[in-house]
């Protein structure tokens, strides 16, 4: 009978796990659910001033043109569509940007003399992902003429299975009201989309010659084309071939004597057909304003222009509030000056995240001399990739990615993601790790990424050809093992709170919320991550036996693949001066840090998700990894850490050049807090002759004979991505009982008061973020608009002001 009891008892146990089990699984896959709804549409096109398009390849695709008109030389300058360095901007970009529901973006075009404002937003709503606006205007700059005429065109496509058509009966003299188009496609069944009239305080250019009469300007003018699937990104070079058109009829109509006047000769046809890719152009004198409207056929209602306003308005104060909550600067940055500056510096960092679908160009030749084993491997390396026997194309793939810089850099980049997604973990880890699957959704069978994702023709326009090409014996720092410790300590972080207040909370933290959940992504990932980081033991190992080194381990050692005696791109410090000649045996300071860092993260996946076996073996190594950075790296003379390499006798040697490199163990969190080492570190990094500077540590030490030479792109500019990494180190220091702590925390506060306020000043100078900073007057250089990891003063401005021997202020 107690037998029986007990049966019954355990059956009615498990009945009631797996209904509270099953429960749980169906508030799970909801809050997937309804993600990947809140993620599917946006402004997912970043190398384009304005874009949207979804999460979907071969989908519907919209994008933005505009062009000041009042010259007939300069037109074809003016018209603006892809971001572009040096293009007359006086700064643009997001002032505030949620990924799930929207934000404004100012775009301070001088050339043009206006300033553009997109206010993207989303509506929840129905069974495709929801629907979406976005209200354009127009403000003429203070320099603008009394009559500036601006040229507006809007463009929708379909790619792929799907339609789209004009729903506007043809008129040859242009709509009136409002443009509407229908289309559907599998993914987002039937949808509308309607681009408005705008306020009846638009203005149109009056009549000044006779053309005006067959095509009056305060009308609408649609143009419907046919254009091959692989063809559309090529907007703005259809738009002037099919805009040259028109302009030679004009000109044989009325001669050159004759001519209309810029405005209405710089138009498209009135021609509403079948196709489809559709053209919309309005011409405004003066200030303007109309909205865009996508419908989705399941919502419950339609997108108004009314329904933008309430969503704008609902956009702008979560936003606001979210980052007074997640993001706030602390003293001494809590100032109103600053509130700006952070709000842009984060929204332009997840405003560049995009979507991107094609075609890779990947050598799979896997030509011996790839593995660069040979003492003149650089040549043969070289030899071997002119071969191009087995380069090809592979694919397509998709990457939903935050990209480095809009104009220059827009494609997913391996070791830029990692440090981008550390700010975006706080505000939201669902996307974080959406993005971090689908870079490992991109391993191939041997866990190769390729560090640099070309994918697609489009994305190929913006890279030299010799550039191309990836190769899968070729690493990149394994940044994105940052963000698994990221979310490794939140699960530990009892007090880690979450705003309430914020209902799309329980959709941006569900990892967090519910450590199962948690668990149950890193399981999935596991073998992914498991294969990724054997790939890197076995291809990017370095050589300890051959050359009779004394270290603790004979395998823990590691040398970067893809040296050229200038350059080691793929450890992505580029020029970084580095032994000479290149040698097999050397080994790389760097990468056996990075090794060691992504061993720790490996170690705690495996304790996360009860994988003992494999944490102990992790264990193991990273032991001997630590252990051999002090036995193969460290220089006594030099009294920092150096890469090695065989002299002319077969003999291990140390090449010492200090900077970034001879700091590496501490960046990466490996050196404890009474390490012997720490001291002469800290010394490296404070001294001004060597790697201080007023506005960030130096890439390179100002004693090497080396600083500021040839390239100069590591060679002495200030980096944010190495300097957060250096803060966060002399925070963790400052927190830490050992001799270095007080030190660390006087440390601490002037790099990140240098850091903070030299990049807020050059902001406010140029209206830039930019790639990197002059060591010697902090001026922004290289690359503008490099809102990539240098949106990582977001995160050093939340960092906690530190006092004396590291005691946290506590601002209340």
């Amino acid at each position: 009978m107690i037998q029986l009891w007990r049966s019954s008892a355990l059956a009615v146990l498990m009945c009631w796990l797996q209904f509270a089990l099953g429960k749980e699984q169906v508030v799970l896959s909801e809050n997937a659910k309804l993600s990947n709804e809140t993620l599917l549409w946006g402004p997912y096109r970043p190398n384009l001033y304005f874009g949207v398009r979804p999460r979907i390849p071969k989908s519907l695709t919209t994008g933005l043109l505009w062009a000041k008109v009042d010259s007939f030389t300069e037109v074809q300058n003016n018209f603006r569509h892809t971001c572009e360095q040096h293009e007359g901007m006086a700064g643009y970009g997001w002032d505030e940007y949620d990924v799930r529901l929207g934000g404004r973006q100012t775009i301070h075009d001088a050339g043009n003399m206006v300033d553009i404002t997109t206010e993207f937003v989303k509506i929840p709503g129905g069974s495709h992902g929801g629907s979406w606006g976005v209200r354009i205007k127009g403000t003429p700059r203070e320099n603008a003429p009394d009559h500036l005429i601006t040229s507006m065109i809007f463009y929708a496509a379909m790619e792929g299975f799907g339609n789209l058509q004009v729903s506007n009966e043809p008129d040859d003299l242009g709509i009136e009201g409002s443009v509407r188009m229908e289309g559907s496609s599998n993914e987002l069944g039937d949808f509308s989309l309607e681009v408005t009239e705008g306020p009846e305080t638009n203005v149109h250019p009056p009549p000044s010659h006779k053309s005006y009469a067959s095509k009056p300007l305060d009308r609408t003018i649609v143009s419907s084309l046919q254009v091959e699937d692989g063809n559309i990104w090529q907007a703005k070079a259809l738009l002037f071939q099919h805009m040259k058109t028109e302009v030679d009829q004009m000109i044989e109509m009325y001669g050159n004597e004759n001519a209309p006047p810029p405005w209405q000769i710089f138009t498209i046809a009135n021609n509403i057909q079948e196709g489809n890719m559709h053209f919309v152009q309005k011409v405004f004198d003066g200030a303007f304003e109309f909205d865009v409207m996508f419908s989705s056929g399941s919502a419950p209602e339609q997108v108004t222009s009314e329904v933008i306003s309430g969503a704008i308005k609902s956009a702008t104060k979560s936003f606001s509030e979210r980052f007074s909550k997640v993001l706030t600067p602390q003293a001494p940055f809590n100032k109103p000056k600053y509130q700006a500056f952070a709000h842009s510096m984060f929204s332009n960092l997840i405003g560049g995240i995009g979507y991107f679908y094609g075609d890779a160009v990947v050598d799979r030749s896997y030509a011996p001399e790839y593995e660069e084993e040979n003492e003149g491997f650089w040549e043969e390396t070289a030899e071997a990739r002119q071969r191009q026997g087995a380069v090809r194309l592979e694919g397509p793939a998709e990457l939903y990615t935050s990209i480095p810089s809009r104009p220059f850099f827009p494609r997913g980049f391996l070791w830029d993601e990692g440090f981008h997604l550390i700010p975006v973990a706080d505000w939201d880890m669902d996307l974080t790790l959406d993005i971090v699957k689908s870079w490992f959704n991109l391993i191939d069978e041997d866990g190769w990424i390729g560090r640099e994702q070309i994918l697609g023709p489009e994305a190929r326009s913006k890279v030299p050809q010799e550039f191309q090409v990836q190769y899968p014996h070729y690493a990149n720092p394994p940044t994105l093992f940052l963000i698994f410790n990221t979310l490794i300590d939140k699960l530990h972080d009892t007090a880690s709170s979450t705003d309430s207040s914020d209902s799309l909370e329980p959709i941006r933290s569900a990892h967090l919320q519910n450590p199962e959940n948690a668990k149950s992504y890193l399981r999935d990932l596991y073998p992914l991550l498991k294969r990724h980081y054997f790939w890197f033991r076995k291809t990017q190992w370095g050589d300890i036996r051959s050359y009779d080194r004394e270290a603790f381990s004979t395998k823990e050692a590691y040398r970067w693949r893809g040296r050229t005696p200038q350059h080691i791109l793929t450890s992505g410090l580029d020029d970084y001066p580095r032994p000479q000649p290149p040698h097999p045996g050397e080994l790389h300071t760097d990468l056996i840090s990075w090794m060691g860092m992504m061993t720790r993260s490996m170690r705690r996946i495996a304790e996360t998700i009860g994988e003992t076996d494999d944490m102990k073996e992790y264990q193991g190594y990273e032991t001997a990894i630590i252990r051999n950075i002090d036995d193969l790296h460290w220089d006594k003379k030099a009294q920092a850490y150096c890469d090695a390499t065989i002299d002319d006798y077969e003999e291990s040697v140390h090449v010492c050049h200090k900077g970034y490199i001879s700091i590496f163990p501490f960046l990466t969190g490996l050196l404890p807090a009474v390490s012997p080492r720490l001291g002469p570190i800290l010394d490296l990094i404070s001294d001004p002759e060597e790697m201080w500077s007023p506005y960030g540590v130096r890439s390179l030490s100002k004693s090497d004979e080396n600083y500021g030479t040839g390239e100069n792109y590591w060679r002495s500019p200030v980096w944010m991505n190495i300097n957060y990494l250096a803060v966060k180190a002399l925070l963790d220091l400052s927190q830490s009982t050992g001799p270095h702590q007080q030190r660390a925390s006087k440390l601490y506060t002037s790099l990140r008061t240098n850091l903070v306020d030299n990049v807020f000043k050059e902001w406010e100078r140029t209206g830039f973020a930019w790639e990197q900073y002059n060591p010697e007057t902090g001026e922004g250089q290289r690359t503008q608009h490099f809102t990539g990891w240098t949106s990582l003063v977001v995160k050093i401005m939340a960092m906690p002001q530190v006092q004396a021997g590291g005691k946290v202020r506590d601002e209340l």
